[in-house]
């Protein structure tokens, strides 16, 4: 759990668990700095009278989590963003407008409100959400070149998966593997995945170059790379360097000469290494999982059995 800031009449509390930090902030004016320091330049125009509220932030590696509640009524305008900002809605009213775009947010709406290099604004009226901060670049390492635009979910449906996904990193992944870079790097690439499928989106074009650079040397440079860093957290767009092609050639090329993606090879080449973990007996099941990238030991169970016709408890007692 990051820092969090509540207001406690007559001023604003900042908390840092673990740390033994208290800051004092005592009126709006200070608010605003607190605000800014989250989401940008901001500027709040106007409060109400015994007004409150409460942010909670958490870091999912380069993703960040927060959830804000209060009973508050803000003007807010906002210099272009580093991050795009999604939410889901539970209670409360929110409109706001990015470029042309103007868009009024009622409970159970999943959402967009800052893109990148945009400027936008909005007006909160009690608020009960749950913000997500994904930079450009960490969309990049799941799909080179998509760009969200603005607008809300697909439908309630996608909005409620997005927000169970959300909630299920952030409670459960993130508090139990924060300190397994794999499983980090998974959880990232499982959000954008679920964002992707849920928030209206452009993707590039495939294009004459790439289809002719999906050759077999592109697979082998690439299955090199691979198997040279499985340890560490890399992305799409790091394969695709390596190989020195684009990421929709790296894609061509798996599918066609192996009729799979990058990362469900890179995912072989690790149950490769767990599966010499197990058999050095280096950890328990659960341990050796998540050193690899696995949250939960029942999927990697399953993912092991498939690959090698056995679980993995069994290759444990069989060293």
């Amino acid at each position: 759990m990051g820092p969090f800031w509540r207001w406690t009449p007559p001023g604003w509390t900042r908390i840092v668990l673990h740390v033994e930090q208290i800051v004092e902030l005592t009126d709006l004016d200070e608010a605003q700095h607190v605000l800014s320091a989250a989401y940008g330049t901001m500027r709040i125009d106007g409060g109400r009278e015994r007004s409150w509220m409460r942010m909670a932030s958490r870091q999912l590696g380069s993703i960040r989590f927060d959830d804000v509640r209060g009973l508050i009524g803000l003007e807010v305008t906002s210099e272009p963003q580093q991050s795009y900002i999604f939410g889901h809605l539970e209670s409360g009213r929110v409109r706001y407008r990015t470029n042309r775009d103007e868009c009024l947010v009622a409970p159970g709406d999943a959402f967009l409100t800052a893109q990148p290099d945009l400027p936008y604004t909005a007006a909160i009226e009690d608020p009960r959400a749950m913000l997500v901060m994904v930079d450009q670049s960490v969309v990049d390492g799941v799909v080179d070149g998509a760009r969200f635009g603005g607008g809300q979910a697909v439908s309630a449906c996608d909005a409620e998966a997005w927000r169970s996904t959300c909630v299920h990193l952030r409670d459960q992944v993130l508090v139990g593997f924060a300190h397994e870079p794999l499983v980090v790097a998974n959880a990232t690439r499982l959000l954008v995945a679920a964002t992707l499928a849920t928030f209206p989106h452009c993707r590039p074009e495939e294009r004459a170059a790439d289809r002719r650079d999906a050759h077999p040397s592109t697979v082998r440079r690439a299955i090199a790379f691979m198997e040279a860093n499985a340890t560490k957290d890399i992305t799409a767009v790091d394969i695709a360097r390596a190989a020195r092609v684009s990421i929709r050639a790296v894609q061509l090329a798996f599918r066609r000469h192996l009729n799979m993606t990058p990362m469900a090879y890179l995912r072989r080449v690790r149950l490769s290494c767990a599966h010499a973990d197990l058999r050095a007996a280096n950890g328990t099941v659960t341990t050796i999982a998540a050193r690899w990238g696995y949250a939960r030991p029942s999927v990697f169970a399953a993912h092991y059995r498939a690959a090698y016709g056995v679980s993995p408890s069994k290759t444990l007692r069989s060293r």
